[in-house]
């Protein structure tokens, strides 16, 4: 995907920490944008890669970023609801790998082709009003066709980071995760979750575990 007003920096920082195989430093960046360029940056390089390239390494180049632009602990706690307080500590424990894999996973089936595509971040954010912000992104096919995905960011003291994802503007992607996984605790509590999820992850990304 031929992304556009990308920082070379961005790029570099990204690359590198990839091929570190290592979480990119946290910064205290004042642009929520700044993050979800990283990200589309960091897709790019998988895409780029392709389905020829092991799904192991493609896993290990974009899991870095996903750490550094995703309050993967918040999604997840959020995804499991009110039941999250009540799940014992180990169990919690039990969930965030696994939780971890089965994000980056997605990513890695919904973004595994370079056909010419482009990223698009509109720089002007929406506020919340709760002290969240909106990034805007629009996906753009070779062919025209365009795909909107909108990053609910959340400023945790060492960066804006993603809370949530809406897809063509307001499909959230926690409530969405929050149904599944409230009938699977429901039915078999965190190690029905766990084994889902661990399922799921294995079916996204060729068994990679």
């Amino acid at each position: 995907m031929g992304m556009t007003t990308l920082r070379r920096r961005a790029l570099l920082l990204t690359g590198c920490a990839c091929l570190a195989g290592v979480a990119l430093p946290a910064r205290a960046d004042p642009s929520p944008v700044v993050p979800i360029k990283q990200l589309n940056d960091g897709l790019l390089r998988v895409m780029k890669a392709g389905q020829g390239t092991p799904a192991k390494q493609r896993f290990d180049m974009l899991a870095p970023v996903i750490d550094q632009v995703f309050d993967l602990d918040a999604v997840l706690r959020t995804s499991v609801g009110s039941a999250w307080n009540s799940l014992p500590p180990d169990q919690q424990e039990m969930l965030r790998p696994v939780f971890r894999r089965y994000t980056v996973a997605s990513y890695l089936n919904n973004f595994n082709t370079f056909t010419g595509q482009q990223f698009t971040v509109d720089p002007q954010v929406r506020p919340l009003g709760n002290g969240e912000q909106v990034v805007h992104t629009r996906i753009t096919s070779s062919s025209g066709e365009s795909h909107e995905l909108d990053y609910v960011m959340r400023n945790t003291g060492g960066g804006w980071r993603v809370v949530d994802v809406l897809a063509d503007g307001s499909i959230s992607r926690i409530a969405v995760q929050r149904s599944d996984f409230r009938r699977l605790l429901s039915h078999g509590g965190a190690p029905a979750l766990v084994a889902s999820l661990t399922s799921k992850s294995q079916d996204l990304s060729d068994g990679v575990s």
